[in-house]
């Protein structure tokens, strides 16, 4: 891991890429660095919500094709962590309808807060601390999410950590495929009847539907109110500012600005919504993923979205069974690099006393509520450097 004030540098041997684009297998490693975000979100709106896979893996595919064609850098397209996590513990109480309302809420408003330029009103606030402490609560936060899905099949997950510490010193062998394959070969292992049921897998061709027709008022109001807002913090801290602070540490000479962040956003979910997708955003901790795994450009995002294409339009009738069936613990130990990948690009705080502070005190806030921790770093900041508070 190199720190966050170097650059990332990409060994252009291959001969497989396109413009800046890279198309190889280390590429397509790196595109499945965020498994461990991506799957267990999918397979809640399926299972729990009953959300039709078509929709959710068309529009996800089509957003990580059009990132990694604009962007050329491995900038992520994840699930909204606070609106997924709250329809997925409601227990099938939200509806198609108000996910549908929450991400049209959710691209209109920060399409407008980044054409207005609202956004830098705001991300001014942000100083390296409170930056730096989000990345790290985030990090953390991906740790512990990573331990506690690793507890499932401890003997899988162990070994699953002694094969990707040994792959990642020697980048040829991607340390991606040998975790695929070990979570392959698990899940068979844990459950017997998959070869049966993956036996009965067919191609049925379907494309997805105009859901926006089926959503009622009431929903798109409640979807706005009881998901979509309470999400805004959390965007602001975790997919606007911090990535865009960890994109153009890693790749200076593809950078990005909180304005562009703001409005790929609102694009992509007013594009994704009215068609059966789920809310999308930016956020930071699959950029590590990504890396981590041995994604440099947005070669990876291409083909990690073709593959979601074809699985959403010729297998969406069975992809959930695909998706449930891999490993728990495979998935924590993604999740689990990941989260260090993060942590490590804070340690250029410095020495100051008041900066390590604020990082801290945002960082343990934010691995409960990112939101809350980006205003609470806000407070803190200000009362230090105005000597209100002294340490």
């Amino acid at each position: 891991m190199k720190p966050a004030a170097e650059t990332v540098e990409i060994p252009w041997t291959s001969r497989a890429r396109l413009g800046k684009n890279r198309y190889d297998h280390i590429e397509l490693a790196g595109a499945f660095g965020d498994l461990g975000t991506l799957i267990p979100f999918v397979v809640g709106y399926i299972a729990v919500m009953d959300i039709d896979p078509l929709g959710i893996l068309f529009m996800f595919g089509i957003s990580l094709i059009a990132a990694g064609l604009y962007y050329k850098t491995p900038i992520p397209v994840q699930p909204m962590k606070a609106i997924g996590g709250a329809a997925i513990a409601s227990g099938g109480g939200i509806s198609a309808g108000m996910i549908c309302g929450a991400g049209l809420f959710t691209g209109i408003f920060w399409f407008l807060a980044g054409t207005t330029r609202f956004i830098n009103v705001v991300t001014k606030l942000a100083t390296k601390p409170i930056i730096r402490g989000i990345v790290l609560g985030l990090g953390l936060s991906f740790i512990t999410e990573g331990v506690r899905m690793m507890r499932v099949t401890p003997w899988l997950a162990i070994v699953g950590l002694i094969v990707t510490y040994l792959l990642l010193t020697y980048p040829k062998v991607p340390a991606m495929f040998a975790l695929l394959l070990l979570g392959i070969i698990g899940a068979f292992q844990l459950d017997q009847s998959l070869t049966d049921a993956i036996a009965t897998l067919r191609p049925d061709f379907r494309w997805p539907e105009f859901t926006l027709a089926r959503t009622t008022w009431k929903e798109m109001v409640a979807g706005t109110f009881i998901l979509a807002i309470p999400q805004i913090p959390l965007t602001i801290g975790n997919a606007v500012i911090a990535i865009r602070a960890e994109n153009n540490e890693l790749f200076p000479d593809r950078p990005v600005t909180d304005r562009l962040m703001a409005v790929s956003q609102g694009v992509m979910n007013l594009v994704s919504a009215p068609f059966g997708g789920i809310p999308m955003c930016h956020g930071a901790g699959g950029m590590a993923g990504h890396v981590r795994f041995g994604a440099r450009t947005g070669g990876s995002l291409v083909m990690l979205g073709c593959i979601l294409l074809v699985l959403g339009l010729f297998f969406s009738q069975s992809i959930g069974l695909l998706f449930q069936a891999f490993p728990k613990a495979i998935l924590g130990v993604i999740l689990f690099f990941a989260g260090t990948e993060l942590a490590i690009t804070t340690r250029d705080i410095g020495n100051k006393k008041e900066d390590v502070y604020v990082m801290l005190v945002v960082a343990g806030i934010a691995m409960w509520n990112m939101g809350i921790a980006f205003l609470a770093g806000i407070i803190l900041y200000q009362l230090l450097h105005r000597q209100w508070v002294r340490l």
